[in-house]
C-alpha cells in the first residue's frame, strides 16, 4: 500500500509500510502525523495504516538518559545567556504574565488594610481587564502615558467630586430613586445615569481636546474603556467597605467578585460608547450637538435600566448583553457611520 504523509499541508512520499515503519523508528515520522493511502478519501494518521498493516513501531533512543542530556546540552535547560541578558525585560508575554500571575503575591507583602487592601485587590482586576482592552482595541495612537492618566485622573476627579464635594447630591433626580414605579426610572437614569456617565465623559472630552491628530473612533472606544474600568474601581472599593460588609459571608463574597470583575467591566462598556460618538462629534464637529447628546444619553439609559432591574432574574444580563452587543456593532459599522456623516 503507497502511503502519502501530510505534514504542514504539504505530501511526502508515497512510501511503502515498511519505508514507513523505517521512518518513524528513527524519528524522522511521527505517529500523529496524517498520511492518505492511495484511494483513500480521508487523511488518516501514520499510526493508524501501520496499526492496520499489523507493524508496530519501535523508536530508537539515542544513547542513555545521561548522554541525552548531553547532547541536548546545559544551554537548554538552563538558559543562562537568556536569562543574564535581561531581554525578558522586553517580552511582552513574560510582562503579562508576571503582572497576572504574581501581582497578588506582591499585596500579601504589603502590611496596609482597610481601604487599601480593597483597592490594592480592585487594582489588580483592572489591570487585568486593562491588558485585554489594550490587546484587543488599541491602535496606533494609543499611548501608554494616556492610559494611565486617563486611569488614575479619573479616579481622583471621581473621589473629589463623589466623596470632597458632594457632587452628584445637586442632581434632583437622585430622590426619585427611592419613588415607586415609574419614577424610579427616571432617578436612576437621570440621576445615577446622567451623572456617571457624565463623569466618565470628561476624560475623554480633555484627550479629544488636546490631541494633536484627528483621533479615529477605537482610539476614543479604548480611552473609554479605561476610563470606564477606573470608575467602577473607585465604586467597587466603596461598595465593598459599605454595602457588602453589610451582608451575610456569603452575599458579601459573592458582590465583593462581582464588583471586582464584571461591574467594572459593565462600566468600561457603557463609556466606550460614549467615546464612540465623541470620535465623531469631533471628526464631524458640524453634528456635535446631536452626536454629543448620544454620548451621554445611551450609556446613561442602559445604565439607568441596568440599576434599576438589577434585582430581577435573567432581564438585567439581557440588557448588559444589548449594550455589549451595541458596542460591537458600533466599531463594526464605524465606516458606514462615516459615509453617513461626510454628507
Amino acid at each position: 500500500m503507497d502511503i502519502s504523509v501530510i505534514r504542514n499541508n504539504q505530501k511526502y512520499g508515497p512510501y511503502n509500510e515498511q519505508v514507513l515503519l523505517s521512518y518513524v523508528n528513527a524519528g524522522q515520522i511521527l505517529l500523529q502525523d496524517q498520511a492518505i493511502a492511495v484511494g483513500d478519501n480521508e487523511p488518516q494518521t501514520v499510526r493508524f495504516y501501520l496499526k492496520k498493516a499489523g507493524l508496530k513501531a519501535n523508536r530508537e533512543n539515542k544513547g542513555n538518559i545521561a548522554s541525552q542530556l548531553n547532547a541536548i546540552g546545559s544551554e537548554l535547560i538552563f538558559p543562562r545567556t537568556s536569562l543574564f541578558s535581561k531581554q525578558f525585560i522586553y517580552d511582552q508575554r513574560f510582562i503579562i504574565l508576571a503582572l497576572v500571575g504574581l501581582l497578588p503575591m506582591v499585596i500579601m507583602q504589603i502590611p496596609l488594610g482597610g481601604f487599601f487592601i480593597f483597592y490594592e485587590v480592585s487594582l489588580y482586576f483592572s489591570m487585568i481587564w486593562g491588558l485585554f482592552f489594550y490587546d484587543s482595541f488599541k491602535t496606533p495612537q494609543v499611548r501608554l502615558r494616556t492610559t494611565l492618566l486617563v486611569f488614575f485622573l479619573t479616579q481622583a476627579f471621581v473621589f473629589l467630586a463623589w466623596d470632597l464635594l458632594g457632587l452628584p447630591r445637586i442632581n434632583p433626580f437622585y430622590v426619585l430613586i427611592n419613588a415607586g414605579f415609574p419614577l424610579n426610572f427616571a432617578g436612576y437614569i437621570l440621576g445615577v445615569g446622567i451623572t456617571e456617565e457624565l463623569a466618565k465623559l470628561i476624560p475623554l472630552l480633555i484627550i479629544l481636546r488636546r490631541a494633536k491628530e484627528p483621533l479615529i473612533p477605537q482610539t476614543v472606544v479604548y480611552y473609554g474603556l479605561m476610563s470606564g474600568i477606573a470608575f467602577g474601581v473607585y465604586e467597587g472599593v466603596q461598595y465593598q467597605m459599605t454595602v457588602n460588609a453589610e451582608q451575610n459571608y456569603d452575599v458579601s463574597f459573592f458582590l465583593n467578585i462581582a464588583r471586582l470583575t464584571s461591574l467594572p467591566f459593565l462600566h468600561a462598556c457603557w463609556c466606550g460608547i460614549a467615546g464612540y460618538f465623541l470620535s465623531f462629534a469631533h471628526l464631524y464637529p458640524k453634528y456635535r450637538k446631536g452626536l454629543y447628546l448620544l454620548a451621554l444619553t445611551i450609556p446613561a439609559i442602559i445604565h439607568g435600566l441596568y440599576d434599576s432591574i438589577s434585582n430581577y432574574p435573567i432581564v438585567p444580563l439581557v440588557l448588559v448583553f444589548f449594550g455589549l452587543l451595541l458596542l460591537t456593532i458600533y466599531l463594526k459599522q464605524g465606516v458606514n457611520y462615516q459615509s453617513k456623516l461626510r454628507q
